[in-house]
């Protein structure tokens, strides 16, 4: 999750940038300039305002939707295709925990949990990641709900709720899951390993893998961690967080909308993104463009925005970025404190990239050194070469280098589930839906 450092420009940034291509079109001065204009033989200027529309009525139009998993049939080892389908385990409130069946596939032995962000974006924005897990992994993943379709008798959902959140899910899955976070939660599915091992140690997961979380902000500053700082939290409140309206379920429940969280993202690459616009509008207007091209794919799920708790924003922004508590290791859950040292068999690793402007490198390796209990030969770190904060969990990096280091650190710190665990488990579980903490 991105603090945002939203202006009027960063706002509309997409738009205006769409705007850009007309210049190339304007009529040249000269006295049969209105005579081309309307001639009878196609004019360009017409073609690129058709473009321009078709780009921006999908861009914005892609703001208010939920995207699908729509996740591809997983490939057998006979060469048939195995449709993949989804299923709630634990359905709460603020999120549910999905597993992803492989249908006429037997278990694989690699049990994962994919924690995705709770952000702006939904958790399908790590679609890529599940696909690539999925032929080898029993891939479970944290599905959030848009804050602004929960009602307000759900109650609140601070950091604290969403790491109990985390406990709760490690606990259903049993000690031979793996734990792979990426960005935001982080720190949280750290928090919560150490929790499970002072509270319930028979509950720990096997591995946990932490993909350019913001540990330790202060480790590597960035423009991220600079804004954290520059803003009180009161003035962060009265800027940042809206109420929802009537339209929403969730209406009277005050919220970070994720446009502004869009924004802070499209605005620490601007020009990035403005050239990306400005050339899919040329492709359109040369018929080049095709429904599933590589621009589609990534914007029709970019420009897909979520609500987030207001609460759990600005706990996240006050406690993570300001006052450093998990990187102090002075974290606490309902006023205990929780000791990250109490880790001593779960393994950790680190990923980070070197381009990564948005947890920069040395934030997330910062986990190992505050894993005080845990020994050497239980921890690893990677830092990817010339691969952004996207890049490490999605795209080439991710399929080529990453999760091959990722899935043998996996299977070298393999644990088995104790004999009578899942019975006890389920025994104990009364029901599978989890109210909010």
């Amino acid at each position: 999750m991105v603090p945002p450092y939203v202006c009027s420009r960063s706002i509309l940034v997409i738009q205006a940038s769409l705007c850009a291509p007309f210049d190339q079109c304007s009529p040249k001065s000269g006295a049969n300039t209105g005579v081309t204009q309307f001639a009878i033989a196609p004019n360009p200027a017409l073609e690129w305002l058709g473009a321009w529309g078709e780009v921006t009525e999908r861009a914005f139009s892609r703001m208010s939707v939920k995207p699908d998993w729509n996740i591809p049939a997983v490939v057998s080892e006979s060469g048939t295709d195995r449709v993949v389908t989804s299923e709630v385990v634990l359905k709460g409130d603020f999120g549910d925990l999905v597993r992803f069946n492989v249908q006429g596939r037997t278990s694989k032995h690699r049990k994962v949990l994919l924690v995705a962000p709770m952000s702006g974006h939904y958790a399908t924005l790590l679609r890529s990641t599940v696909i690539s897990l999925l032929p080898d992994c029993d891939l479970y993943v944290t599905e959030w709900h848009n804050a602004r379709d929960i009602p307000v008798s759900a109650g609140k959902f601070d950091i604290e709720d969403y790491t109990m959140r985390l406990v709760d899910y490690m606990r259903h899955l049993g000690p031979d899951t793996h734990v792979i976070a990426v960005c935001q939660p982080a720190p949280l599915a750290l928090v919560a390993s150490a929790y499970l091992a002072e509270e319930d140690p028979k509950a720990q997961p096997s591995t946990l893998t932490l993909i350019g979380g913001p540990i330790d902000p202060s480790a590597a500053p960035t423009e991220v961690t600079d804004f954290g700082h520059s803003v009180t939290m009161g003035q962060l409140e009265q800027s940042m967080i809206q109420q929802v309206g009537f339209k929403y379920k969730g209406v009277g429940r005050k919220v970070y909308p994720g446009l502004l969280q869009l924004t802070s993202f499209i605005s620490m690459n601007a020009e990035t993104h403005k050239d990306a616009f400005m050339n899919q509008i040329s492709r359109v207007a040369k018929g080049e463009a095709h429904e599933h091209d590589k621009h589609n794919k990534f914007y029709d799920e970019y420009l897909a925005v979520m609500d987030m708790p207001a609460e759990f924003y600005l706990s996240t922004v006050d406690r993570i970025f300001k006052e450093g508590e998990i990187a102090k290791n002075e974290f606490t859950i309902n006023g205990k404190k929780v000791d990250i040292g109490k880790i001593t068999t779960v393994a950790v690793m680190t990923v980070e990239g070197t381009k990564d402007d948005i947890s920069a490198p040395g934030q997330c390796i910062a986990a190992l050194n505050l894993c005080t209990g845990l020994p050497d030969d239980k921890k690893a770190s990677h830092l990817e070469d010339g691969a952004g904060h996207y890049g490490i969990f999605a795209g080439k990096s991710w399929r080529d280098n990453i999760r091959p280091l990722v899935m043998d650190f996996v299977d070298d710190h393999e644990k088995q589930t104790p004999p009578g665990y899942r019975r006890k488990q389920l025994a104990e579980k009364k029901s599978t839906t989890l109210k909010a903490v």
